[in-house]
């Protein structure tokens, strides 16, 4: 593959990791996770982009050869903490390379299996589902903000707040909740009063505004807050709430237009997720009508695919004992992990391209499965 010529009009680093974060939020990444700029500088100019499920030696190998310096890769080359560098193993050795040759390595991993339009979307999009809904929504990941503002500045307030996204809640926007009164306060000897005179109780209309917003935007919801806002002091509150998120979280459920058994069902699942294998619990000779999915290894969501009444599950990783777990009321399918989450490049890709539209976005012609099939 020859090398490419690329315009870039001086982009950085943090200029994709912005547009990435438009998509998957790192907030709602695993805690176990290790996601974001793994290697390279934020700051550092971009020569080209490079797309990948897995950031392997041969695929910096790549990146160098098609003059690309920041590889977007799903899974987390750096996953556990690296005490020496050295080149014994192949996560050492690709460190090495990328540093060696200025090429920064993103991963955006459990960010993206979170999203609403991620991992699992891409599953139900290949196997044609409709329906489509979270399988395990996030909780504690909506928040809301209180605050007391004169009431002639109410609806600037309002207004700037919403337009950096809070007060969305579903398929509304723009919402938020309002009461009317009075505030009173007293300024010292060191206050500054845009109303009123220090060391003078003032009494002033006030609107307390309410608004929900998810957990991502906090710092803009704040920097937003402070800035419109008129009074020195600003009064505000916090809170987390425990609603269920119903665009973030894990796998996702949805159902075919048209049921069918479920030895069609397998060899259907095969020919859409290009697997050489299927692992699958005992046959129940009923109809599979509504699917689970979850990308990558996925048993500890066996019991939510259940109680979501699906007909089946298809994930990966499953272990010996898993498979009893289907106690006879779901069809239990492992199709690998490389399998379940192979479209995930192509979605980066499709989604950066959109976004970045002064060059070309490389999607890896390296396979990066270590999983073979004799």
């Amino acid at each position: 593959m020859s090398a490419l010529n690329l315009n870039t009009n001086n982009m950085i680093v943090q200029d994709v990791i912005n547009h990435l974060e438009e998509l998957a939020p790192l907030a709602y990444a695993e805690d176990f996770d290790n996601v974001g700029l793994l290697v390279g500088n934020k700051t550092q100019k971009i020569t080209g982009i490079l797309v990948t499920l897995d950031t392997l030696e041969a695929v910096v190998d790549e990146a160098i050869q098609t003059n690309c310096n920041l590889i977007i890769s799903f899974h987390p080359i750096i996953f556990k903490g690296l005490k020496k560098i050295t080149g014994k193993n192949y996560v050492e050795r690709v460190v090495m390379k990328a540093i060696k040759h200025d090429i920064a390595i993103f991963s955006i991993h459990t960010a993206l299996d979170n999203t609403l339009q991620g991992v699992n979307n891409m599953i139900c999009n290949q196997l044609e589902l409709i329906k489509n809904r979270i399988l395990i929504p996030q909780s504690e990941t909506i928040k809301k903000l209180t605050t007391y503002v004169p009431k002639n500045e109410a609806e600037q307030l309002r207004t700037a707040l919403f337009k950096i996204g809070a007060g969305n809640i579903g398929n509304y926007s723009d919402c938020s909740f309002n009461v009317e009164g009075y505030g009173t306060y007293k300024g010292n000897e060191n206050s500054n009063p845009t109303k009123g005179k220090k060391n003078k109780t003032h009494t002033e209309k006030e609107t307390k505004i309410s608004v929900t917003y998810s957990k991502h935007l906090e710092s803009e919801v704040l920097q937003t807050l402070f800035k419109t806002h008129s009074y020195e002091e600003v009064a505000y509150e916090i809170t987390t709430l425990e609603n269920k998120n119903q665009n973030i979280g894990m796998g996702m459920i949805g159902e075919f237009a048209e049921p069918m058994d479920e030895s069609n069902f397998l060899k259907y699942l095969k020919t859409k997720m290009n697997t050489g294998c299927i692992k699958h619990s005992s046959f129940l000779n009923k109809k599979i009508k509504k699917v689970a999915v979850l990308g990558g290894s996925g048993s500890f969501a066996i019991n939510a695919a259940k109680a979501n009444g699906a007909d089946a599950f298809v994930t990966a990783d499953l272990k010996y004992h898993d498979f009893f777990t289907a106690e006879n009321s779901i069809l239990l399918a492992d199709i690998g992990h490389y399998e379940s989450e192979q479209f995930t490049k192509n979605l980066l890709v499709a989604y950066l391209t959109k976004k970045i539209t002064n060059f070309a976005i490389i999607l890896s012609n390296i396979d990066t499965n270590p999983v073979k099939y004799f």
